[in-house]
């Protein structure tokens, strides 16, 4: 009798203990791992963001497993299939272009890991959400901002992000519809690959072949600052130029507050990831689906920090 006393009463402690533990994922507190990728923390935009999302994070009680792509889609594809591996509960991408990673983000939906990106788009409905800026939009407004300053004439030179992503797709095509209703003319637009040493160096090239602009619009923040530095060192007065960029980076202010640049699009980065991570966060506690497959952050032209 007192064997069977003492079985019961070891049992009545185990009985809650396992029941506790087979509903872990669905308590608040339970820490879940998302892993995430970024096309490259050269890029300041996606500092920001990384920072913004593992604070988010913390706030749910996840933690971020992080991999700097490095500018290299291979190598966002090698770690997307790392996090399949490690059987993480969840992946938040920002990829490289719209196609590379589609057979990636498949395999672990398939694998029964939800996966949603951020800011840019991937070329699949498997995606549990996007969520982005409307890049369409923030082009139009980049347009609009240097339609105002020039008096609705003029000349500007164009500088596109990485082809195949598709914040350079969206930002050119909202640009490029908003100009097109204008009297000012595209002199030309050349891809700069979202970098400032490429931004540089095509703009050094630009001058030389078209000496008589107006205006410079970078389709991120890297690239109008190379195009502004290269103005510098030809000896051009950068403050008759009109000067747009996008992303709204701690440079890009400090350029605006030192008379040498007079915009960017701000797109809110923090509140991209902070939105995306909720949504998956949601998901793998209880299931949860977001009543929109895509959502859209507004961005907003800004001349002062």
């Amino acid at each position: 009798m007192k064997k069977f006393v003492i079985t019961m009463l070891v049992l009545a402690m185990l009985v809650p203990a396992m029941a506790f533990a087979a509903g872990r994922r669905d308590a608040p507190t339970d820490e879940i791992r998302i892993g995430m990728t970024v096309p490259g923390l050269q890029f300041p935009f996606f500092v920001t963001m990384r920072e913004d999302a593992e604070a988010a994070a913390a706030q749910l009680g996840a933690t971020i497993v992080f991999a700097d792509a490095l500018n290299d889609e291979a190598k966002q594809a090698a770690d997307v299939e790392n996090f399949i591996a490690q059987g993480l509960d969840g992946i938040l991408i920002s990829p490289m272009t719209t196609d590379a990673l589609v057979p990636t983000i498949e395999r672990a939906v398939a694998a029964g890991i939800p996966v949603a990106t951020v800011d840019r788009r991937a070329n699949t409905d498997q995606v549990l959400v996007h969520v982005g800026a409307d890049n369409v939009e923030g082009g139009r407004a980049a347009a609009r901002f240097i339609i105002e300053a020039l008096g609705g004439r003029g000349r500007v030179i164009q500088l596109e992000g990485t082809p195949g992503a598709s914040p350079a797709i969206d930002r050119k095509a909202g640009f490029d519809e908003v100009i097109a209703g204008s009297d000012i003319q595209v002199l030309v637009s050349q891809t700069a690959q979202f970098s400032r040493a490429e931004g540089q160096t095509v703009m050094e090239n630009l001058i030389q072949a078209y000496p008589d602009f107006d205006a410079v619009f970078g389709a991120n923040d890297e690239m109008i600052i190379g195009a502004i530095e290269a103005m510098l060192g030809a000896g051009i007065d950068v403050a008759s130029k009109v000067t747009v960029g996008f992303d709204a980076t701690p440079d890009a202010f400090s350029y605006i507050e030192n008379g040498l640049l007079d915009a960017t699009v701000d797109q809110f980065p923090g509140e991209q990831a902070g939105t995306a991570l909720q949504i998956l966060v949601d998901n793998i506690r209880t299931g949860a689906t977001p009543a929109q497959s895509v959502i859209s952050v507004s961005p907003e032209t800004v001349s002062s920090p």
